[in-house]
């Protein structure tokens, strides 16, 4: 847009095409605009003659903005940066005029240091100093004299000829506040961006980014992707329980070696103190004949989660023996009591003999294989309640053998009982597979030799060898700390010291009543004709390869479920964890060597056992809330 510069004869009140008064003149000096060029000699004796006469016929007029010029480009950066500017302008000038008076020449045109060469529609030109309004080279005194058609062409939206004067032309004016020129200093950045040529700038926009609290808890630190670097340092996690992997590792290490005790094995010493700091697995093993009813019981809590466990185990082992006709059915209702922490290892059958193992799922990518055998001690019988079921596995570098069995029963057959424990160890046929973490120590006619941990849990049906009268009368004394008086008549305590069975087992002590034989639904012992003596028949025995390997911690019955005439009778241990060795193949020239290690279950279990078990419980959970809710709906609130 060109500028527009407009001289005028020093004459008062003299109408201008367009009906619009101009207003002052242009300053003088030689930094200032054109000059006004002298006027003709006719022209000043008319001045000079008719002065009166001119003053006489002008009638004042309203000032009025000049008409708005086509715009050839549109307004520049710099015009729109200088629209949020507050400072008067030309057009506020002309309101104070207007209300002053009629349109009068300036005295005298002010001097401008910083006067651009010449008026355009960009101000690109920024005044270098800023004084108060009213000194002598002030830039809105030098405003004031010339005619600007950007700044009317800005505020002629702003303002209508006719409307009210702003109220900034009624107060007196003030002086503007101190500013820098650096436009990333502090005042200026409030009402615009940041400077990123500024030294904070930085900082500031750090302080933007950094959240105060990670979305985990404010007991985590920040997130990594809260920093202001986008290095690719800053992708390694500082929150994740996960130990950090550098890829180098990953492109040298082939995963085909592994070491008792080498770095980033597997079942490894690193990863086995990653999990188990001190070393030690949690383990619950229980035990209970069903008696083969086909009722369940309504809720499992108080045998799987009992009131004296603070925490859940790491592992939890149900032998079942005469058990319900829906074997599925009862494996569900473990998984749904136990919760989608814990998933189905292993489950495995032998009549009405039932093996569940379920394990923490962090924990199933450090399982070797899991391999089962079977032994039937009553050959005539078409229905096998009489056995023994056996499941094994490597667990980091410690193997495991959990057994269930079912012995003969009848209060005289001892020697019955005897014969089915000689030949379950000798039939047993484990491991298959998996190798023996100590060939050396084992024998090939006792299965419970070749393990490092091994849990025998069932119902052995030893009694107590004597009469029903003598066991109620010392039930009579309240003896459920001290149960040495009962044990004293143990079939099976007699027969251990003696090493006629469980040959290097132990047993925790018993500090329950006999689990064996109640009134179903009751917890009086057997009323019938009967009249069975109360005895200890559902036990859990233990043995470990190296001494003090478990350590028993609960031992103890359920005695809130009574849908059996058998209590369920459970364990808390804590076993010892050995760190082990991977499948690992090494190459030895000339010849190629192999070493076997230990074959991984690769995180298997039963997906589908587990699936339906959680969906359950989700579907009771949501029941159960909408019945909460119905409930609380219908209340009746009364006064009395």
């Amino acid at each position: 847009m060109p500028s527009t510069s407009v001289s005028v004869p020093h004459a008062e009140g003299l109408p201008q095409p367009g009906g619009a008064m101009l207003k002052g003149q242009l300053p003088t000096g030689d930094k200032g605009l054109v000059q006004n060029p002298p006027a003709p000699p006719h022209t000043a004796g008319l001045e000079k003659t008719t002065a009166k006469d001119t003053q006489a016929m002008a009638k004042p007029l309203t000032p009025a903005p000049p008409s708005r010029p086509r715009l050839e480009r549109t307004l520049s950066l710099d015009e729109k940066g200088w629209r949020r500017r507050r400072f008067r302008t030309s057009q506020e000038d002309l309101w104070d005029q207007d209300k002053a008076g009629p349109c009068k020449a300036a005295p005298e045109a002010p001097t401008c240091n910083s006067l651009p060469p010449g008026l355009s529609t960009s101000l690109q030109e920024i005044p270098k100093s800023r004084r108060a309004p009213g000194s002598p080279s002030s830039w809105g005194n030098c405003l004031s004299g010339t005619i600007s058609t950007s700044l009317d062409l800005l505020h002629r939206e702003a303002t209508t000829v006719g409307s009210s004067p702003r109220l900034t032309s009624m107060l007196p004016p003030c002086p503007l506040p101190t500013m820098d020129l650096s436009v990333s200093s502090d005042s200026l950045r409030l009402a615009n961006k940041v400077d990123p040529d500024h030294d904070d700038f930085r900082r500031r926009v750090q302080k933007k980014l950094v959240r105060a609290h990670s979305s985990l808890g404010p007991g985590r630190p920040r997130s990594p992707v809260a920093c202001d670097s986008c290095s690719l340092h800053s992708a390694k996690s500082s929150f994740s329980l996960l130990a950090p992997i550098h890829a180098k590792d990953v492109r040298s290490r082939s995963y085909l070696e592994g070491s008792l005790l080498a770095s980033g094995a597997l079942l490894g010493a690193d990863e086995l103190a990653r999990y188990f700091p001190d070393r030690s697995v949690a383990i619950f093993v229980a035990t209970w004949n069903m008696q083969g009813q086909k009722e369940l019981p309504p809720n499992l809590d108080e045998l799987l989660l009992p009131a004296e466990a603070h925490y859940a185990q790491d592992m939890y082992v149900i032998g079942v023996q005469e058990g319900c006709s829906d074997r599925r059915e009862w494996e569900t209702r473990l998984q749904e009591t136990l919760g989608p922490h814990y998933v189905p290892l292993h489950s495995a059958a032998h009549g009405v003999l039932y093996l569940s193992v379920f394990l923490r799922r962090d924990l199933i990518w450090f399982c070797s294989e899991v391999e089962c055998s079977t032994v039937t001690t009553r050959i005539v019988s078409h229905i096998k309640t009489k056995g023994a079921l056996g499941v094994s596995f490597t667990f980091f570098g410690t193997s495991f053998l959990f057994i269930t069995s079912h012995f003969t029963s009848g209060d005289g057959k001892v020697a019955e009982r005897l014969q089915d424990y000689t030949r379950t160890i000798q039939a047993l046929a484990l491991p298959k597979s998996v190798p023996d973490t100590n060939p050396y120590r084992s024998s090939p006619a006792d299965v419970t030799t070749r393990f490092d941990e091994v849990f025998w849990f069932g119902d052995f049906n030893f009694r107590l060898s004597v009469g029903r009268a003598v066991v109620e009368a010392l039930l009579r004394q309240k003896l459920e700390m001290d149960m040495s008086a009962l044990l004293q008549h143990d079939q099976l305590t007699r027969e251990m010291k003696q090493g006629a069975i469980f040959k290097g087992f132990q047993e925790a002590d018993i500090h329950f009543l006999p689990s064996y034989k109640f009134d179903i639904g009751k917890d009086t012992y057997d009323s019938t004709s009967k009249q069975r003596t109360p005895s200890y028949t559902d036990r859990v025995v233990y043995r470990s390869r190296h001494k003090d390997d478990i350590c028993p911690v609960k031992y103890s019955s359920c005695r809130s479920i009574r849908t059996s005439d058998h209590r369920p009778v459970y364990g808390l241990f804590r076993v010892k964890v050995r760190p082990g060795r991977d499948k690992s193949v090494s190459f030895a020239l000339p010849t190629l060597r192999v070493l076997v290690g230990i074959p991984l279950a690769a995180g298997k279990f039963d997906r589908e056992l587990y699936l339906i078990g959680i969906k359950r419980r989700i579907s009771k959970e949501i029941q159960r809330q909408q019945a909460l809710k119905n409930q609380n709906s219908s209340a009746i609130c009364t006064v009395s």
